[in-house]
């Protein structure tokens, strides 16, 4: 299995091609009971992140269970044209249902407006 710098090489190597051919000329491959083949492609797509500098950590985080999710602060356009700013964004700014906007459109972003409130949220 490539890792590091060769499979980033692999990776710009095989651009074109479908990513299950990328995947299985990196080598993440296994053979099951049945004799078929399994692309590994959580594997694959893991040791990219980490060929790209992305580190998952590999010890203990001492505490129980999983730590949550850390906040993206990005988002994408859903398919019917809706924005989503979801609800932990929202607690985090102390914004409650029913709470109202205005929403004022720049060059490049959008600003949320609370009305009769002089102070963009964005």
């Amino acid at each position: 299995m490539l890792t590091g710098t060769e499979l980033l090489a692999k990776v710009k190597e095989l651009s074109d091609g479908s990513k299950s051919d990328l995947v299985r000329a990196a080598g993440y491959v296994s053979t099951k009971k049945d004799g078929t083949e399994r692309l590994n492609f959580t594997a694959f797509y893991e040791a990219l992140l980490e060929a790209k500098g992305m580190n998952f950590g590999a010890g203990s985080s001492g505490g129980k269970g999983r730590p949550g999710r850390s906040l993206s602060y990005a988002t994408k356009i859903q398919f019917n044209g809706n924005l989503m700013v979801g609800k932990a964004y929202t607690a985090q700014l102390g914004l409650e249902p029913g709470d109202e906007f205005e929403i004022k459109l720049g060059r490049k972003q959008i600003q949320l407006v609370p009305l009769g409130d002089t102070e963009a949220v964005a």
